[in-house]
């Protein structure tokens, strides 16, 4: 083995390179520690600690590491290792016990064949009426937890669910077969438990979303013809755009922040700021989605254990899609790509996987003066960060956006192919909505965290909590019109466990121990939150003991790096609680702390006929807006159009 150093990277943050993905795999087996079969689940890259990210300077020599993530099916071993890539040595090496890694892609992409292949499976699918076996389709569905037989120190199960094509070409999510469970041991590669409820025959309807399919007899919906295309709109930026990118460090006006991207959580952005008249003024150290869960709401044998984790079960970054330019991203495009691994150790391209453009927000600000006739208007413009995964049925786009006024949106686009039954003819569907002839679709959830590590104007962070209220009537409110808010402080982490309240106009507020401003106030950055329901299901449920993160829209921790994902670092099989609900058990003090906040989005879907049989794009998230951070309107500065950016007018 070739152990020689890497050219170091420019930056502490910077992604692994193909390179080091591979050295690191390299330095691990050549180290002896390997046992004969062990697979590789992720290579990362592990991050430095604060301290020497915030002293680092260009030049500054530093030890570059990579996390490994390794599983062996033989040992039915899990093992996490820590690789130096400057010094091409083992840093740490440690066997995880009673837990289990994320499914790998030879896994997922194993379970198919393997119980198409099965001679139980075969006989439920001859009842069925089904004969041509290469027709079907199995995903492989996580095995959730359905009681103490699915602990995970004794085995790593899947539990597949199996749909059936008429052709290469058809939608074979039309045509779900109903009733029938498949286990998967995956350490073994065995189907160990095939278990069918009962024969639904399968719907008759096709649900293709092909074009040359669109018109087919019965297809539903039914198009007599494709419509005429529409005149094309034309992006361009004569002048090219108005980012600059160096590596993986991107400026846009104001804005500067890091790109990253792991197998688990996909895009990760890091050392977000803005430039305030000169100033490089810090707002975020670290951002990324920390988990997404979605529980489904029927207690039919099929759909009852849908429960997954989509990051700590699967994970997004080894899911991302290569993202097409006119199709997934519109205008000009700057693309990064991303580098994962296979179970081998060796690095995995995902070309385009990361894709960044400007946007055009409408009216930024705007005012005409009624007397003079004098008016000023100022265009917003925001700068789209964005990757897209695709989990089996669903597809999954995720948006980071930043504007001129200082604001941050996360937008989260759900689009893809519904989670599907079959119902006997004559039944309607109690617990979900018919879609087409004998289907429908289950009522379900999707909640999404996102981890914030926050940086507000200094290191050390407060969080409040802002609601309005009504003045009562007195001496104070003669007129019974005043109202006022409250502001209260959020000092430990049993306190910062919130839910909404839009009747109050509720919102949370992170401001600055370390400065103030003018007006003697600490800057903050508001949360206006999003879409968010509470949780459905009962207590003791596996679905309320394992996705505890979704039953509350925000939670607050002191900063510990072991904490990085919502639901815990292993959710595979974990019967919980974990996550969130163990780091804060403690309640630990929140005040002038290193904060990390985690946000809760959520999608609450009763499915409508017009999402088969694809989903149009549903839109959830949530606002960051300078609250004080700013001593007025950061846009005025804005040339008017003609003055160099084009992104305002005299009127």
């Amino acid at each position: 083995m070739d152990t020689a150093q890497t050219s170091p990277a420019a930056h502490p943050l910077e992604p692994l390179t193909p390179d080091e993905i591979a050295l690191a795999a390299g330095v691990l087996g050549a180290s002896g520690r390997l046992p004969a079969g062990t697979r590789f689940v992720y290579v990362e890259l592990a991050e430095p600690a604060k301290d020497l990210l915030r002293a680092w300077r260009p030049g500054t020599e530093w030890d570059r590491r990579a996390a490994v993530l390794l599983r062996n099916p033989k040992l039915a071993a899990t093992y996490e290792a820590v690789v130096s890539l400057s010094g091409a040595g083992v840093v740490s090496w440690r066997t995880v016990e009673g837990s289990q890694p994320p499914m790998m892609f030879e896994e997922f992409m194993a379970c198919e064949q393997l119980v198409i292949e099965d001679e139980r499976w075969q006989a439920a699918m001859r009842l069925r009426g089904v004969e041509d076996f290469s027709l079907a389709m199995v995903d492989p569905w996580a095995g959730g937890y359905t009681g103490p037989e699915d602990d995970p120190s004794l085995r790593r199960i899947a539990r597949p669910l199996t749909f059936v094509r008429s052709g290469p070409d058809d939608n074979g999510y039309a045509r779900p077969v109903e009733g029938l469970i498949v286990t998967v041991d995956l350490d073994t590669m065995t189907v160990t438990d095939v278990v069918d409820h009962g024969v639904v025959p399968l719907p008759p309807q096709p649900g293709n979303y092909y074009p040359e399919l669109l018109t087919a007899p019965g297809n539903v919906p039914a198009f007599d013809q494709v419509r005429a295309p529409l005149k094309p709109i034309s992006i361009t930026q004569p002048g090219g755009p108005s980012f600059t990118v160096t590596g993986h460090a991107v400026e846009w006006a104001n804005w500067r922040l890091r790109i990253g991207f792991t197998p688990r959580e996909g895009l990760v952005l890091h050392d977000i700021g803005y430039v305030d008249k000169g100033v490089l003024r810090p707002v975020l150290h670290r951002v990324s989605l920390s988990e997404m869960y979605v529980p489904y709401g029927d207690p039919a044998p099929t759909h009852w254990n849908k429960n997954v984790f989509d990051m700590g079960e699967y994970g997004l970054g080894w899911l991302a899609n290569s993202l097409e330019l006119g199709c997934d991203c519109l205008g000009e495009i700057h693309y990064f790509d991303a580098y994962v691994n296979d179970q081998d150790g060796g690095p995995v391209r995902i070309g385009n996987a990361i894709c960044m453009h400007e946007e055009d927000a409408s009216i930024g600000w705007k005012h005409t003066d009624f007397r003079t006739e004098r008016g000023e208007v100022r265009r917003n413009r925001r700068l789209v960060v964005s990757f897209i995964a695709t989990v089996g049925n669903y597809e999954y786009g995720f948006y980071w956006n930043f504007y001129l006024d200082g604001s941050i949106e996360f937008e989260i686009k759900l689009t893809g192919v519904l989670s599907v039954g079959a119902l006997p003819d004559g039944e309607e569907p109690e617990y979900g909505t018919k879609i087409a002839q004998n289907l429908y679709a289950p009522n379900h959830e999707h909640y999404f965290s996102v981890r914030m590590d926050t940086r507000v104007d200094g290191d050390r962070n407060n969080l409040y909590e802002v609601e309005s209220t009504a003045e009562p009537t007195g001496p104070g409110n003669p007129h019974g019109n005043a109202w006022r808010t409250r502001k209260t402080h959020l000092t430990r982490e049993a306190d910062a466990q919130r839910l909404p309240d839009p009747l109050r106009g509720r919102a949370w507020l992170i401001a600055s121990a370390d400065t103030t401003t003018a007006l003697g106030a600490a800057p903050a950055y508001k949360i206006e939150p999003g879409a968010y329901t509470l949780p459905l299901w009962q207590d003791g449920s596996q679905q309320a003991n394992r996705g505890g993160f979704a039953t509350r829209q925000l939670w607050a921790t002191p900063y510990d790096p072991a904490e990085r994902y919502a639901a815990g670092d292993y959710v595979a099989q974990n019967p919980g609680p974990d996550g969130l609900v163990a780091y804060t058990a403690a309640n630990r003090p929140l005040t002038d702390a290193d904060l990390v906040l985690w946000y809760t989005i959520g999608a609450h879907h009763v499915v409508r006929p017009e999402d088969w049989p694809v989903m149009p794009v549903t839109r959830v998230g949530f606002h960051l807006k300078p609250f004080g951070f700013f001593d007025g309107n950061p846009m005025l500065d804005l040339p008017a159009e003609g003055e160099g950016e084009g992104s305002g007018c005299h009127c």
